[in-house]
């Protein structure tokens, strides 16, 4: 039996998808499906339940945030994932685009390069029951080589440009979706790699935090 806070959340969940994301253009039926189910509440740290699923951005602490919903649901169905392949992520944060992502995919890796985040995110993915999410700490602007290559990488944070080691680690026929452009304003870039060759594409304008790393923004 669902309490009375399960039952509004799932209200709130639904009209965030109905409104915010089918509202805007966002179709593939299994990712409108993961917003459906992954409880964005448990990671929106403190914030209210309705503030949780509102349409903007949330502070998680350390600088970093949790995007809003329309962000997250935008940059996961470019990566057209049909759900047999190996993703990674860079920046946790909160986990809450890792939990979408384990809907959609076989394998998620996730690299934060803040200790702290990283710790409570993973014990948090856990204890939610997303066990195909592996959350590392590193620079995340190296990607993960241990585990290349990925069908998809997605990149939560706005980067000067696209850190070559991504590429690199990019599967054939697989996707890069990453934040290009200043530290006050991107523009959402989807590169293709297509018979050894990138293909570019880009999907309007964003505002993320850095990337922080050797291939992205300095402290």
């Amino acid at each position: 039996m669902k309490d009375e806070r399960e039952l509004n959340a799932e209200i709130l969940r639904r009209r965030m998808v109905d409104n915010q994301l089918i509202g805007r253009g966002i179709s593939d039926p299994r990712v409108l499906e993961a917003f459906r189910t992954v409880p964005r509440h448990e990671f929106a740290g403190r914030a209210s339940p309705e503030e949780s699923y509102g349409d903007f951005p949330l502070a998680i602490g350390r600088g970093q945030t949790i995007s809003q919903p329309y962000m997250v649901a935008l940059m996961t169905e470019a990566l057209e994932l049909k759900g047999g392949e190996k993703v990674l992520e860079i920046g946790t944060g909160s986990g809450y685009q890792a939990a979408i992502l384990s809907k959609l995919a076989r394998e998620v890796w996730s690299v934060e390069r803040i200790p702290e985040l990283a710790a409570s995110s993973h014990a948090r993915l856990k204890e939610l029951g997303y066990d195909n999410v592996e959350v590392v700490v590193g620079d995340g602007t190296r990607g993960w080589p241990e585990e290349a290559p990925y069908a998809g990488i997605v990149v939560t944070a706005g980067s000067p440009g696209v850190p070559p080691p991504l590429l690199d680690q990019l599967d054939e026929g697989g996707r890069l979706v990453i934040p290009v452009g200043s530290g006050y304003s991107q523009t959402l870039a989807v590169l293709e790699k297509k018979e050894g060759k990138i293909h570019r594409r880009e999907r309007g304008g964003c505002v993320f935090v850095p990337l922080i790393g050797e291939y992205g923004w300095k402290k």
